[in-house]
């Protein structure tokens, strides 16, 4: 752990600094939603620009296997470095929430093998494996549809999702709301298999922000786009 990168940082030194940025109420804040770790994201972010891209350093800081110091080799790396067969590791190994996120996210979506990793693992039988299928499926429906089966994406949707895990449930209603924002063909569709579903029908949602629940979303997000 304490292996030194080309500009001479160590794990160790950086491990040391996310140690000292422990806050108790961070912590407390952060297991609610499942991620068990203390670090402000804020302070988080602000410590990855001063260490820029390292890729090296990224990679021995993931195999801490500690979530501060993967989110931290997330913000980085460089994510068109990483190999096919080595992001499908990290995602398996990627079991809090904000870590599979961010992986997925700021990653996975911006690497080469993108595409060939939706593939396998839309439905992969780690559950949350597959909502990194789904969340890679409704980045394509959003900006590269060509090719996608729409109709035949919304008959798995209606078939599984309502008995979906947690995630996995999430993943694929985010793909739902967001084949009925951007394909009005299939959005009455979309908007009847959420209401007869009712996943996320009842979450409790902040003042300002838009409900999950498929067929508020879509209305909301259909009526903010610019006339055609």
């Amino acid at each position: 752990m304490a292996g030194t990168t080309l500009d001479g940082t160590t794990v160790a030194e950086v491990m040391a600094e996310l140690a000292a940025l422990e806050d108790p109420k961070a912590r407390e804040v952060n297991e609610k939603h499942g991620d068990d770790h203390g670090v402000n994201l804020g302070r988080l972010r602000a410590l990855a620009k001063r260490l820029k891209t390292q890729q090296e350093l990224a990679r021995q800081l993931w195999a801490t296997g500690d979530t501060a110091a993967r989110l931290l080799a997330i913000l980085i790396c460089r994510p068109k470095a990483f190999a096919r067969d080595e992001l499908d590791v990290m995602v398996r190994e990627a079991r809090t929430p904000k870590v599979h996120d961010w992986l997925v996210n700021y990653v996975v979506k911006k690497n080469p093998h993108a595409e060939e990793l939706r593939l396998a693992w839309f439905a992969d039988p780690d559950p949350v494996v597959a909502s990194a299928g789904w969340a890679l499926t409704t980045e394509r429906v959003a900006k590269k549809p060509e090719g996608l089966d729409l109709a035949g994406l919304l008959d798995v949707i209606e078939a599984e999702m309502r008995d979906a895990p947690d995630r996995l449930q999430w993943a694929m209603n985010h793909c739902l709301a967001q084949i009925g924002i951007e394909h009005a063909e299939h959005r009455a569709r979309a908007i009847d298999i959420g209401e007869r579903l009712e996943v996320l029908k009842d979450y409790p949602t902040s003042p300002g922000c838009t409900s999950p629940f498929a067929p508020v979303w879509i209305t909301e997000m259909v009526r903010r786009q610019p006339a055609r």
